[in-house]
């Protein structure tokens, strides 16, 4: 069976559903959110470039709890650096945030045309040979602010699956799917068993992963990311060899102009090796590299470095009790 022809069911892949409940009053307003989203694409961008500025700021000064992490973060990421260079990237970091969020409504619902003019595919020549050829992709991506971006428009042109987290809101959750599988998707929830997305990725699409997450010590290896070791998770290499794949690094970023860049790279030589912390150290020296290019675009609001070597505290622990001395 051609995987362009298997159903959502056949694969395991989250498929919500309308449901005329959403009509109820109980949605309304959600829906005057939706329509003020639709509209907000027809506005030139360079307005919402400035607004997403000014709500950075406000985000910063309004969300102690984020601007802690992302504080955290950095001082971990960047030893080197002056504080003063740490603390502008800080607010850096927090206004391309809220950029890249007021351009998501473009990605939903601009036309295909827009959007290759709006994100533009760097290397896709690195895809396109390993696909003819009938082997498997994994992209090998990270948490840049621009993900979302990355997934929409590589799935534009290569069947791809991907992962989601269900929104509380149902019917925010229908048009956050009904988003991300514009061009064909397939996406799975964090929670589907390897053995659905093997399977996916065996009948032809790619993979659009991120592998720099903190599972824990029993899952992950130490290895150096950025000033400080990080907890990296063994499973991307695991997966590659499984699928028979190819491993190409790739990542996501918002340009001056506004408008976005996927740059996909050549694949990984001898990869996997068959040394998991050698492998795990590739995958992160790689992700370095891309974090360096574009530093305030990698996601700092999330406890990347919340597992320590040796059973040691976390470091937000301290940074929280810092703060309330």
């Amino acid at each position: 069976m051609s995987h362009l022809k298997m159903s959502h069911q056949a694969t395991g892949a989250y498929d919500p559903k309308f449901e005329y409940r959403f009509l109820l009053p109980r949605y309304w307003l959600t829906w005057l959110g939706l329509a003020v989203l639709r509209i907000s694409i027809y506005v030139p961008r360079r307005i919402f470039s400035a607004l997403g500025f000014l709500l950075g700021d406000l985000f910063y000064f309004a969300n102690k709890k984020r601007r802690t992490i992302v504080k955290t973060n950095i001082s971990l990421a960047f030893p080197e650096w002056s504080q003063a260079q740490r603390d502008h990237l800080v607010r850096s970091h927090f206004r391309v945030f809220m950029q890249t969020v007021l351009d998501i409504p473009v990605l939903w619902w601009a036309s295909p045309k827009y959007l290759d003019r709006f994100i533009r595919l760097t290397g896709s020549e690195n895809y396109k040979k390993h696909y003819e050829q009938g082997r498997h992709v994994i992209l090998l991506t990270g948490h840049f602010v621009a993900l979302e971006f990355g997934g929409v428009i590589t799935s534009r042109y290569f069947p791809q699956i991907g992962l989601i987290k269900p929104a509380r809101n149902q019917l925010v959750d229908w048009f956050i799917h009904r988003g991300r599988s514009r061009f064909g998707a397939r996406l799975f929830l964090r929670s589907t068993g390897l053995r659905s997305l093997v399977r996916s990725i065996k009948s032809g699409y790619g993979f659009y992963y991120l592998p720099d997450e903190d599972h824990g010590p029993d899952k992950s290896v130490f290895v150096p990311f950025l000033g400080t070791e990080a907890a990296t998770i063994t499973g991307a290499a695991k997966l590659v060899q499984l699928c028979d794949a190819v491993a190409l690094p790739a990542y996501i970023k918002r340009l001056a102009s506004g408008r976005y860049e996927l740059i996909i790279q050549p694949a990984l030589e001898d990869f996997p090796s068959g040394n998991e912390y050698n492998d795990a150290k590739r995958i992160s020296e790689q992700l370095e590299k891309h974090v360096r290019d574009v530093p305030d675009q990698y996601m700092w609001t999330f406890r990347r470095y919340h597992s320590r070597p040796d059973n040691k505290p976390t470091p937000y622990e301290r940074s929280k009790r810092h703060l309330q001395k």
